[in-house]
């Protein structure tokens, strides 16, 4: 089969002869395009789906990190935990401020960040425990990782409902100066017993206050975990922002003589990971289950829907098992591909919470030979294929009377490369990924997202089954 690819500007030339012909057939995108080309359309192309569990990820260098719990009807349940370190107040040797002191309060300060998912309006209630093991520098932590803690020791524990949007008030405490009240970002604070300061701290030896290695040492650092028997209904996963601007403040009074003063000391947090399990629903079971055995089978039996979900979950393996007959099943071998995109529709449902709303955007990416996610030809800013972060989609656009919404891929360097056999299919996939980034196409795995989405797969019986549109043009041998 001869194969073109035309340029932009032979692109434009050629579609205003074709446009220009009385029988020409026109077709006009879908939603997502950046306008109408003329052409055929091709929309019947088979795309075989399956779910699979998402690569483990390092979490001690993202800089949003989840925490809570989320009870989905149709996934199961996510859980979201937070590990940081406490340092000492000061970067080596900590020396007691002079006289007698009192704790007034101890808070966990933690930073909210964008991206809640869940219920709102569910109380969660937070705890705090401390480690049994400590984080170690330049050692690299999954979210896979179980990390033991003291369970039978509560240090402190808030339950509230996440105000992610919302500055607080608090008092500035000025040593030697009266307090004020400042306003200051979202922040989820956290009450701490005080006698855990007293111990590690304020009454610490001599030698664990001269080095703050020693002192990590001891204290380990903290386990942050949502309790299961208090929060409420659906709950959710709550964004924070990477730890390292967080601290645990304590306020103290300090007397010396006559004179009595109050102010704050800071144990910073430097390091940070992130524990999260998932329990799966059944029916995200039985679809893992058909992955399995088409791996331990040999077989591509496809799935009729896809499970894609954040927090390190779920993504999907897609494949196309007869593109390289795409177009001689249609008596041309000779074809220009104008355009070429995957839809991908998110399954509607009525037993699906509002607020559980699809991901507003997602990802497509591909293996390389070493099984490493590299971006396909139109998601590469070094490829002759690529037009644009937003010109290559995964934004979830909005209904329309003739369409439902769905997310659009633009794919025809890729299926250029598939249909010439240039590029091997070693694995094309399809994931969430955080809305945040706007300058390139993101193709790692990442837990600083936790919406889901669940699409159709495949299923031509159904108007919300993966698909893939192409248009082009037939040319003389």
């Amino acid at each position: 089969m001869k194969f073109f690819r035309i340029d932009l500007l032979t692109l434009l030339i050629s579609l205003f002869i074709f446009n220009s012909c009385k029988n020409q057939d026109t077709i006009g995108l879908k939603p997502g395009s950046a306008g109408a080309l003329g052409g055929s359309l091709v929309d019947t192309a088979t795309i075989f789906t399956n779910t699979v569990l998402e690569d483990s990820v390092a979490t001690g260098s993202m800089t949003k990190v989840p925490i809570g719990l989320l009870n989905d009807p149709i996934f199961g349940q996510t859980e979201s935990d937070l590990i940081t370190d406490l340092n000492l107040p000061s970067s080596s040797a900590y020396t007691l401020p002079s006289g007698s002191i009192l704790i007034d309060s101890v808070r966990l300060l933690l930073n909210y960040a964008d991206g809640f998912y869940g219920d709102s309006t569910s109380n969660y209630t937070v705890n705090v425990y401390q480690l049994t093991q400590r984080q170690y520098t330049g050692v690299s932590y999954y979210d896979t990782k179980k990390w033991g803690y003291n369970s039978n020791v509560l240090l402190g524990s808030k339950t509230f409902q996440p105000r992610q949007k919302d500055s607080i008030k608090v008092d500035s405490i000025i040593a030697g100066k009266p307090d004020t009240i400042i306003k200051i970002g979202p922040q989820l604070r956290i009450p701490i017993d005080p006698n855990f300061i007293n111990q590690n701290l304020f009454k610490a030896s001599t030698a664990t206050l001269a080095s703050n290695l020693i002192f990590k040492n001891n204290v380990k650092g903290l386990f942050i975990t949502m309790d299961k028997n208090q929060t409420t209904g659906v709950g959710g996963t709550i964004m924070m922002k990477a730890p390292g601007s967080s601290s645990l403040a304590v306020y103290i009074r300090s007397s010396s003589g006559s004179v009595i003063d109050t102010s704050v000391v800071y144990l910073d947090i430097s390091q940070h990971a992130t524990q999260i399990s998932h329990t799966y629903s059944q029916q995200v079971q039985n679809a893992l289950n058909l992955t399995a055995q088409n791996a331990q089978n040999k077989t591509n039996i496809s799935d009729s829907a896809m499970y894609l979900q954040g927090t390190a979950g779920l993504k999907a393996k897609i494949s196309f098992p007869y593109i390289s007959s795409l177009f001689k099943s249609l008596g041309s071998s000779n074809v220009i591909i104008n355009r070429a995109e995957i839809v991908v529709t998110p399954v509607p449902g009525t037993d699906i919470p509002q607020y559980l709303v699809p991901q507003p955007k997602l990802t497509l990416y591909r293996y390389d030979i070493a099984h490493t996610p590299i971006a396909i030809e139109d998601a590469n800013s070094s490829s002759g294929a690529y037009f644009g972060v937003g010109e290559f989609g995964g934004y979830l656009q909005k209904a329309t009377l003739h369409s439902p919404s769905a997310y659009h891929f633009l794919v025809t360097g890729y299926l250029e490369e598939l249909i010439s056999n240039r590029t091997v299919d070693y694995g094309t996939y399809i994931a969430t990924v955080d809305t945040t980034n706007t300058s390139s196409v993101d193709i790692a795995p990442t837990a600083q997202t936790a919406g889901r989405v669940l699409a159709g797969g495949n299923n031509k019986k159904q108007a919300y089954g993966i698909k893939l549109n192409v248009i082009y043009t037939k040319v003389a041998k």
